[in-house]
């Protein structure tokens, strides 16, 4: 499946999400470079015109599934779900385009609704209900503890605690987390 067939707008929860537009992305720039925001991206500030442009190409991208969340008209946060190629031996493709690589990001004046899970729960069900992944996975710093909940609270497991493995612009070499879920675990807690 493409990103041209996959079915858009699709809910998530209360939220609606939608491929972005040049609007609904200058709306998000309004909180996406806040100190709030950047303290746990590695991305600490975009270009804003960087920024849209790298977005609307997205759309016509097979691999990025990249979506704007929205609830009653207000563009509260991000979600993205970029498909891989697995590691694997040639002599066989299951391992082409098998991985997905998850993330998502809320406007703090929405923080503590649940709409991280909410993204997190709709990618991860594209990525194996309708994309047929193999595997997702995502990373945080470790100090990103709402980060990791959500991870969890949508059934992935901790498979990495990499010590002082991640630059932090302020805080030096920190640990970072790498969470994963295989599609038959999904399956099994859907």
């Amino acid at each position: 499946m493409t990103a041209g067939e996959v079915a858009w707008p699709r809910l998530a929860g209360p939220l609606e999400l939608r491929p972005p537009t040049r609007d609904d992305l200058e709306r998000a720039l309004e909180w996406r470079n806040e100190p709030e925001v950047t303290r746990w991206l590695l991305r600490t500030t975009v270009d804003p015109e960087a920024y849209v442009t790298a977005w609307l190409e997205s759309i016509d991208d097979p691999d990025q599934h990249a979506v704007l969340a929205a609830v009653d008209g207000a563009i509260i946060g991000t979600g993205s779900l970029d498909v891989s190629d697995g590691m694997g031996q040639f002599g066989g493709d299951a391992w082409r385009r098998s991985e997905g690589l998850l993330g998502y990001l809320i406007d703090p004046a929405h923080a503590g609704k649940g709409y991280a899970t909410d993204i997190a729960r709709a990618l991860l069900d594209l990525a194996f209900t309708e994309l047929g992944l193999h595997r997702v996975t995502a990373g945080c710093f470790t100090d990103n503890r709402a980060s990791w909940r959500v991870m969890e609270k949508v059934g992935m497991r901790r498979e990495q605690h990499g010590v002082r493995d991640s630059w932090h612009a302020e805080l030096g070499w920190v640990d970072g987390f790498t969470y994963a879920i295989l599609a038959e675990e999904w399956r099994a807690t859907s």
